[in-house]
């Protein structure tokens, strides 16, 4: 137990899936009400540029663990983007 708590790659994997779920509850939150009005769009414009640079920056470093997390983050945070603006269009 403890070689795995030293091991960069079960940390690695274990911080991007963290990172990458969560946002999960705010999406289900979204398409659950069908309302997105305290949704900021700068922040996940803003968050998914980061995101974006980290699936590239995985890339470069041949880092799968990295590119498959980040990945995963960048489709739960565009479709946040994708609902919020469906459901503001809707209410406005």
């Amino acid at each position: 137990m403890n070689e795995m708590l030293s091991d960069p790659f079960v940390i690695g994997i274990a911080a991007g899936v963290c990172t990458g779920i969560s946002m999960l509850p705010q999406l289900v939150m979204i398409i659950g009400k069908k309302k997105a009005s305290d949704i900021s769009l700068g922040m996940l414009l803003i968050l998914l540029c980061g995101v974006g640079l980290w699936v590239y920056y995985g890339i470069l470093k041949k880092d799968w663990p990295i590119i498959a997390t980040n990945a995963f983050s960048f489709l739960v945070n565009l479709l946040i983007l994708f609902f919020s603006l469906k459901y503001k269009k809707r209410k406005g």
